[in-house]
Protein backbone atom coordinates (compact mmCIF):
# COMPACT_ATOMS: atom_id res chain seq x y z
CA UNK A 1 0.00 0.00 0.00
CA UNK A 2 1.27 3.12 -0.87
CA UNK A 3 0.59 6.26 1.50
CA UNK A 4 1.81 9.66 2.21
CA UNK A 5 1.72 10.84 -1.46
CA UNK A 6 0.39 14.55 -2.23
CA UNK A 7 -1.03 16.11 -5.36
CA UNK A 8 -2.06 19.74 -5.60
CA UNK A 9 -2.26 19.30 -1.80
CA UNK A 10 -4.65 16.21 -2.17
CA UNK A 11 -3.57 13.35 0.33
CA UNK A 12 -3.47 9.86 -1.99
CA UNK A 13 -4.27 6.69 -0.34
CA UNK A 14 -3.97 3.20 -1.47
CA UNK A 15 -2.73 4.20 -5.08
CA UNK A 16 -1.12 0.53 -5.75
CA UNK A 17 -4.44 -1.14 -5.21
CA UNK A 18 -6.56 -2.82 -8.47
CA UNK A 19 -9.22 0.04 -9.55
CA UNK A 20 -11.59 -3.05 -10.02
CA UNK A 21 -11.70 -6.08 -11.34
CA UNK A 22 -10.29 -6.47 -15.11
CA UNK A 23 -9.14 -2.68 -15.08
CA UNK A 24 -5.86 -3.73 -15.67
CA UNK A 25 -5.06 -0.69 -13.84
CA UNK A 26 -4.33 0.21 -10.27
CA UNK A 27 -5.76 3.80 -8.48
CA UNK A 28 -2.67 5.42 -9.26
CA UNK A 29 -3.03 4.67 -13.09
CA UNK A 30 -6.54 6.70 -12.62
CA UNK A 31 -5.02 9.50 -10.92
CA UNK A 32 -1.63 9.75 -13.41
CA UNK A 33 -4.60 10.21 -16.03
CA UNK A 34 -6.55 12.66 -14.39
CA UNK A 35 -3.56 14.86 -13.84
CA UNK A 36 -2.53 14.24 -17.29
CA UNK A 37 -5.60 15.07 -18.67
CA UNK A 38 -6.30 17.91 -16.41
CA UNK A 39 -7.42 20.78 -18.02
CA UNK A 40 -8.62 19.49 -21.16
CA UNK A 41 -11.13 17.55 -18.76
CA UNK A 42 -11.71 20.35 -17.05
CA UNK A 43 -12.69 22.54 -19.92
CA UNK A 44 -15.27 19.51 -20.65
CA UNK A 45 -16.81 19.42 -17.41
CA UNK A 46 -16.64 23.60 -15.96
CA UNK A 47 -19.85 24.88 -14.56
CA UNK A 48 -21.94 21.76 -15.05
CA UNK A 49 -23.50 19.85 -12.15
CA UNK A 50 -21.75 16.77 -12.14
CA UNK A 51 -22.16 13.14 -11.37
CA UNK A 52 -19.38 10.51 -10.78
CA UNK A 53 -19.80 6.81 -11.09
CA UNK A 54 -17.23 4.99 -8.70
CA UNK A 55 -16.45 1.79 -7.75
CA UNK A 56 -15.00 0.84 -3.82
CA UNK A 57 -12.96 -2.50 -3.84
CA UNK A 58 -15.29 -5.72 -4.12
CA UNK A 59 -18.58 -3.53 -4.37
CA UNK A 60 -20.47 -2.92 -7.52
CA UNK A 61 -20.29 0.94 -9.13
CA UNK A 62 -22.39 3.22 -8.01
CA UNK A 63 -23.65 6.71 -9.30
CA UNK A 64 -23.01 9.73 -6.88
CA UNK A 65 -24.72 13.02 -7.33
CA UNK A 66 -24.80 14.45 -4.11
CA UNK A 67 -21.26 15.59 -2.64
CA UNK A 68 -20.82 13.16 0.55
CA UNK A 69 -20.02 15.49 3.84
CA UNK A 70 -16.74 14.67 4.00
CA UNK A 71 -16.42 16.56 0.89
CA UNK A 72 -13.09 19.41 1.14
CA UNK A 73 -14.51 22.47 1.29
CA UNK A 74 -12.25 23.81 -1.95
CA UNK A 75 -14.25 21.44 -3.90
CA UNK A 76 -16.72 23.82 -6.11
CA UNK A 77 -20.32 22.81 -5.60
CA UNK A 78 -23.86 23.86 -6.51
CA UNK A 79 -27.10 22.61 -5.14
CA UNK A 80 -29.87 22.70 -7.23
CA UNK A 81 -33.58 21.34 -6.39
CA UNK A 82 -34.26 17.79 -8.29
CA UNK A 83 -37.95 17.54 -9.30
CA UNK A 84 -37.25 13.94 -9.05
CA UNK A 85 -36.82 12.90 -5.49
CA UNK A 86 -38.39 15.75 -4.46
CA UNK A 87 -34.89 17.50 -2.32
CA UNK A 88 -32.03 19.60 -3.03
CA UNK A 89 -28.59 18.05 -4.28
CA UNK A 90 -25.45 19.60 -3.97
CA UNK A 91 -23.67 18.42 -7.39
CA UNK A 92 -19.43 19.26 -7.82
CA UNK A 93 -18.72 21.07 -9.97
CA UNK A 94 -15.24 20.20 -11.71
CA UNK A 95 -13.73 23.20 -12.78
CA UNK A 96 -10.07 22.45 -11.42
CA UNK A 97 -7.59 19.43 -11.71
CA UNK A 98 -7.58 19.67 -8.08
CA UNK A 99 -11.06 18.62 -7.81
CA UNK A 100 -10.31 15.35 -10.29
CA UNK A 101 -7.50 14.47 -7.98
CA UNK A 102 -9.45 14.41 -4.93
CA UNK A 103 -12.62 12.43 -6.84
CA UNK A 104 -9.28 9.83 -8.48
CA UNK A 105 -8.70 9.57 -4.93
CA UNK A 106 -12.23 8.68 -3.82
CA UNK A 107 -12.28 6.42 -7.10
CA UNK A 108 -14.47 7.89 -9.60
CA UNK A 109 -14.14 6.67 -12.74
CA UNK A 110 -16.48 7.98 -14.75
CA UNK A 111 -17.58 11.66 -14.75
CA UNK A 112 -20.91 12.67 -16.24
CA UNK A 113 -21.84 16.44 -16.78
CA UNK A 114 -25.23 17.95 -17.23
CA UNK A 115 -25.88 18.81 -20.75
CA UNK A 116 -27.47 22.25 -19.25
CA UNK A 117 -24.74 24.75 -17.83
CA UNK A 118 -25.28 25.69 -14.00
CA UNK A 119 -26.10 29.23 -15.48
CA UNK A 120 -28.91 28.09 -18.29
CA UNK A 121 -30.37 30.92 -18.95
CA UNK A 122 -28.76 31.22 -22.71
CA UNK A 123 -29.88 27.51 -23.13
CA UNK A 124 -28.21 24.69 -23.98
CA UNK A 125 -24.44 24.59 -25.81
CA UNK A 126 -24.97 21.32 -28.12
CA UNK A 127 -27.18 18.98 -29.34
CA UNK A 128 -26.44 15.56 -28.75
CA UNK A 129 -26.70 12.21 -30.49
CA UNK A 130 -26.02 8.88 -29.41
CA UNK A 131 -25.11 5.72 -31.63
CA UNK A 132 -25.98 2.75 -29.96
CA UNK A 133 -25.25 -0.60 -32.08
CA UNK A 134 -27.96 -3.26 -31.85
CA UNK A 135 -26.74 -7.04 -30.39
CA UNK A 136 -24.72 -8.35 -32.93
CA UNK A 137 -23.53 -5.49 -33.88
CA UNK A 138 -20.04 -3.91 -33.99
CA UNK A 139 -18.96 -0.17 -33.60
CA UNK A 140 -18.49 -0.34 -37.26
CA UNK A 141 -22.31 -0.34 -37.65
CA UNK A 142 -22.06 2.22 -34.77
CA UNK A 143 -19.92 4.56 -37.15
CA UNK A 144 -22.06 3.99 -40.10
CA UNK A 145 -25.04 5.62 -37.69
CA UNK A 146 -22.78 8.45 -37.21
CA UNK A 147 -21.78 8.98 -40.94
CA UNK A 148 -25.78 9.04 -41.22
CA UNK A 149 -26.10 11.79 -38.67
CA UNK A 150 -23.63 13.72 -40.35
CA UNK A 151 -25.13 13.47 -43.68
CA UNK A 152 -28.62 14.83 -42.28
CA UNK A 153 -26.35 17.55 -40.31
CA UNK A 154 -24.51 18.43 -43.38
CA UNK A 155 -28.08 18.96 -45.90
CA UNK A 156 -28.56 21.89 -42.90
CA UNK A 157 -25.63 23.72 -43.69
CA UNK A 158 -24.71 21.95 -39.58
CA UNK A 159 -22.09 20.44 -38.29
CA UNK A 160 -20.49 18.07 -35.25
CA UNK A 161 -17.50 16.68 -33.24
CA UNK A 162 -17.77 12.84 -32.87
CA UNK A 163 -16.24 10.94 -29.96
CA UNK A 164 -16.24 7.32 -28.77
CA UNK A 165 -18.45 6.88 -25.85
CA UNK A 166 -15.86 4.94 -24.04
CA UNK A 167 -18.83 1.44 -24.42
CA UNK A 168 -19.93 0.18 -27.71
CA UNK A 169 -20.87 3.29 -29.67
CA UNK A 170 -20.25 6.87 -30.27
CA UNK A 171 -21.67 10.52 -29.31
CA UNK A 172 -21.78 13.21 -31.44
CA UNK A 173 -21.95 16.69 -30.31
CA UNK A 174 -23.56 19.43 -32.47
CA UNK A 175 -22.42 23.21 -30.62
CA UNK A 176 -25.29 25.70 -31.07
CA UNK A 177 -25.59 29.34 -30.30
CA UNK A 178 -26.86 30.45 -27.08
CA UNK A 179 -30.70 31.37 -26.90
CA UNK A 180 -32.00 28.46 -28.01
CA UNK A 181 -35.04 27.17 -25.57
CA UNK A 182 -34.57 23.89 -24.00
CA UNK A 183 -37.62 22.65 -26.24
CA UNK A 184 -36.58 23.31 -29.18
CA UNK A 185 -32.90 22.59 -28.37
CA UNK A 186 -34.72 18.61 -27.90
CA UNK A 187 -37.10 19.20 -30.91
CA UNK A 188 -34.20 20.01 -33.17
CA UNK A 189 -32.01 16.98 -32.06
CA UNK A 190 -35.12 14.56 -32.51
CA UNK A 191 -35.33 16.00 -35.98
CA UNK A 192 -31.92 15.20 -36.66
CA UNK A 193 -32.14 11.83 -35.80
CA UNK A 194 -35.32 11.66 -37.71
CA UNK A 195 -33.73 12.82 -41.07
CA UNK A 196 -31.01 10.49 -40.92
CA UNK A 197 -33.31 7.52 -40.00
CA UNK A 198 -34.95 8.77 -43.67
CA UNK A 199 -31.60 8.97 -45.32
CA UNK A 200 -31.16 4.96 -44.85
CA UNK A 201 -33.93 3.27 -42.90
CA UNK A 202 -31.95 -0.10 -42.84
CA UNK A 203 -29.37 0.90 -40.87
CA UNK A 204 -30.62 3.48 -38.61
CA UNK A 205 -34.00 3.66 -36.52
CA UNK A 206 -35.19 6.21 -34.13
CA UNK A 207 -37.18 2.86 -32.50
CA UNK A 208 -37.39 3.82 -28.40
CA UNK A 209 -38.44 0.41 -27.66
CA UNK A 210 -35.61 -2.12 -28.23
CA UNK A 211 -38.03 -4.82 -29.81
CA UNK A 212 -38.80 -2.43 -32.15
CA UNK A 213 -35.20 -1.72 -33.37
CA UNK A 214 -34.86 -5.27 -36.02
CA UNK A 215 -30.70 -5.45 -35.56
CA UNK A 216 -30.51 -1.77 -36.68
CA UNK A 217 -28.32 1.45 -35.09
CA UNK A 218 -30.18 3.30 -32.26
CA UNK A 219 -30.07 7.20 -33.55
CA UNK A 220 -30.83 8.00 -30.00
CA UNK A 221 -32.39 11.90 -29.90
CA UNK A 222 -33.12 11.38 -25.75
CA UNK A 223 -30.45 13.26 -24.36
CA UNK A 224 -31.69 16.76 -24.06
CA UNK A 225 -32.44 19.49 -20.97
CA UNK A 226 -31.12 18.17 -18.14
CA UNK A 227 -29.67 14.53 -19.11
CA UNK A 228 -25.84 13.81 -18.37
CA UNK A 229 -23.73 12.39 -20.90
CA UNK A 230 -20.04 10.68 -20.32
CA UNK A 231 -17.42 13.75 -21.08
CA UNK A 232 -14.53 13.46 -23.16
CA UNK A 233 -11.69 12.25 -21.99
CA UNK A 234 -13.52 10.50 -19.16
CA UNK A 235 -12.93 7.03 -18.17
CA UNK A 236 -15.29 4.07 -18.33
CA UNK A 237 -15.71 1.15 -15.92
CA UNK A 238 -15.31 -1.76 -18.12
CA UNK A 239 -12.26 -4.39 -19.05
CA UNK A 240 -9.12 -2.27 -19.89
CA UNK A 241 -10.57 0.98 -18.76
CA UNK A 242 -11.34 2.49 -22.27
CA UNK A 243 -12.23 6.21 -21.98
CA UNK A 244 -14.37 8.14 -24.16
CA UNK A 245 -11.86 9.56 -26.74
CA UNK A 246 -12.60 12.70 -29.36
CA UNK A 247 -11.96 11.11 -33.03
CA UNK A 248 -11.79 12.92 -36.92
CA UNK A 249 -14.71 12.23 -39.03
CA UNK A 250 -12.33 10.47 -41.18
CA UNK A 251 -11.08 7.70 -38.22
CA UNK A 252 -14.17 6.66 -37.11
CA UNK A 253 -14.73 3.68 -39.57
CA UNK A 254 -10.95 2.27 -38.82
CA UNK A 255 -10.56 2.36 -34.91
CA UNK A 256 -12.47 0.67 -31.97
CA UNK A 257 -13.10 1.63 -28.48
CA UNK A 258 -10.55 -0.38 -27.20
CA UNK A 259 -8.05 1.47 -29.25
CA UNK A 260 -8.15 4.51 -26.05
CA UNK A 261 -7.72 3.63 -22.63
CA UNK A 262 -6.32 5.02 -19.74
CA UNK A 263 -2.68 3.80 -20.45
CA UNK A 264 -2.85 4.72 -24.20
CA UNK A 265 -4.58 7.53 -24.38
CA UNK A 266 -2.12 10.04 -23.11
CA UNK A 267 0.23 8.61 -26.16
CA UNK A 268 -2.38 9.43 -28.65
CA UNK A 269 -3.06 12.74 -27.05
CA UNK A 270 0.31 14.36 -26.59
CA UNK A 271 -0.15 17.75 -25.45
CA UNK A 272 -2.98 18.42 -27.88
CA UNK A 273 -7.20 18.81 -27.27
CA UNK A 274 -8.77 17.00 -30.26
CA UNK A 275 -12.09 17.52 -28.35
CA UNK A 276 -11.43 21.32 -28.49
CA UNK A 277 -10.19 21.61 -32.16
CA UNK A 278 -12.26 19.47 -34.11
CA UNK A 279 -15.35 21.37 -32.11
CA UNK A 280 -17.37 23.72 -34.91
CA UNK A 281 -18.27 26.75 -33.85
CA UNK A 282 -21.88 27.51 -32.22
CA UNK A 283 -24.20 27.30 -35.10
CA UNK A 284 -27.78 28.72 -35.65
CA UNK A 285 -30.03 26.29 -35.98
CA UNK A 286 -32.59 26.04 -38.47
CA UNK A 287 -36.31 27.47 -37.87
CA UNK A 288 -37.47 24.21 -40.58
CA UNK A 289 -35.26 21.62 -38.04
CA UNK A 290 -37.12 22.88 -34.73
CA UNK A 291 -40.42 23.28 -36.37
CA UNK A 292 -40.32 19.88 -37.55
CA UNK A 293 -38.89 18.33 -34.37
CA UNK A 294 -42.32 19.50 -32.66
CA UNK A 295 -44.37 17.02 -34.75
CA UNK A 296 -42.29 14.18 -33.31
CA UNK A 297 -43.46 12.83 -30.26
CA UNK A 298 -40.68 12.58 -27.08
CA UNK A 299 -39.73 9.34 -27.57
CA UNK A 300 -39.51 8.20 -23.55
CA UNK A 301 -43.40 8.86 -23.60
CA UNK A 302 -44.02 7.89 -26.66
CA UNK A 303 -42.71 4.27 -25.34
CA UNK A 304 -44.08 4.75 -21.90
CA UNK A 305 -48.16 4.89 -24.22
CA UNK A 306 -46.90 2.40 -26.27
CA UNK A 307 -45.78 0.17 -23.30
CA UNK A 308 -49.16 0.61 -21.50
CA UNK A 309 -51.03 -0.71 -24.80
CA UNK A 310 -49.14 -3.57 -25.83
CA UNK A 311 -49.73 -4.83 -22.27
CA UNK A 312 -53.17 -3.75 -22.82
CA UNK A 313 -52.98 -5.93 -25.69
CA UNK A 314 -51.64 -8.45 -24.15
CA UNK A 315 -54.04 -9.03 -21.26
CA UNK A 316 -57.11 -9.01 -23.69
CA UNK A 317 -55.75 -11.59 -25.79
Amino acid sequence: MAGGEVRDGVAMSNLDQLLFDGAEATKRDLVDYLEFVGERLVRVLRARALSVVRVRPGQEPFMQKNLPKYTPEWVPRVTVWAESSHREVTYALGDDVRTLLWFGNQRAVEYHPTLLPVEHSAGPTHLVLDLDPSPGQTFRDAAAGAHLIRAALTADGLDGAVKTSGAKGLHVFVPIEPGVAIEDAAAATRAIAARAERIDPKLGTTAFIREDREGKVFLDSTRAGGATVIAAYSPRIRPGVPVSFPLRWNDIDDVTPADFTLRSAPNLLGDTDPWTTEMPAPQKLPPDLIAEGHTIPIARVQAMHEGKRRARARREQ
